[in-house]
């Protein structure tokens, strides 16, 4: 007999998770990550609470809807299972940088850092694109954490280009080296991708087209 499309499988065993569970469970996590922008406006604090909640209304809901089943059946589902296959080492590596870059912007290494873009480079463009080049080898999360501690809003305000040109930079430009992004190191873990590897065959591509997204970015502009 056919089984019913309402059902998945895992492994050899049916996991009877039906299809409005499914949905119900997509939605609430799609819910959860466009709720942290929401969270951070009403409450004004750090948006790691708001994913934080969300995280909890979704193990929550798991919970309930597995408590008729099994540990056995449903175990795998559940958010505890889940959690145990964090890379953690990954996680804790952007926690020490993201601490690293906290530490300069008190310590006042990052305004110095920014004087003398502004000085030597002296043009956003251009300052931008050193700032993307550089994530490829010190990855795009803290150089954009330290940009924003660079930059401040009395500057460059929230609607400036500078922060357009910044997102862009810092996105592209880190693919430029398999190490620059955090997509790229899970690449390497997941699908032992070699450095050289990429270096060999992808770096060239990446930088043409960071290089011709920023020219196509000047052009839109002027």
């Amino acid at each position: 007999m056919e089984r019913p499309d309402s059902v998945i499988d895992h492994g050899h065993h049916s996991s009877g998770v039906t299809a409005n569970e499914r949905v119900m469970v997509f939605a609430l996590g799609v819910g959860a990550l466009l709720f942290v922008p929401v969270f951070k406006a009403i409450t004004h604090l750090p948006p790691f609470m708001g994913v934080m909640l969300g995280l909890g209304v979704l193990w929550v809901y798991t919970e309930i809807i597995h408590m008729r089943h099994g540990v056995d059946q449903r175990g795998h589902l559940m958010v505890t299972a889940v959690l145990r296959k964090i890379d953690l080492p990954s996680v804790l590596f952007f926690l020490g940088i993201l601490v690293a870059v906290a530490g300069l912007q008190v310590a006042g290494h990052l305004t110095l850092l920014a004087e003398t873009l502004d000085k030597g480079l002296g043009n956003i463009f251009l300052i931008n694109g050193a700032i993307g080049a550089l994530s490829a080898i010190v990855d795009n999360v803290p150089l954009v954490a330290a940009a924003q501690g660079m930059y401040p809003m009395t500057q460059y305000p929230s609607d400036h280009l500078f922060w357009e040109l910044l997102a862009l930079c810092a996105g592209t430009g880190g693919s430029m080296l398999i190490i620059g992004s955090a997509a790229g190191v899970a690449a390497m873990g997941i699908m032992h991708i070699d450095f050289i590897w990429y270096l060999k065959r992808m770096t060239i591509p990446a930088a043409i087209g960071y290089l011709g997204g920023i020219i196509t970015f000047w052009l839109i502009w002027h």
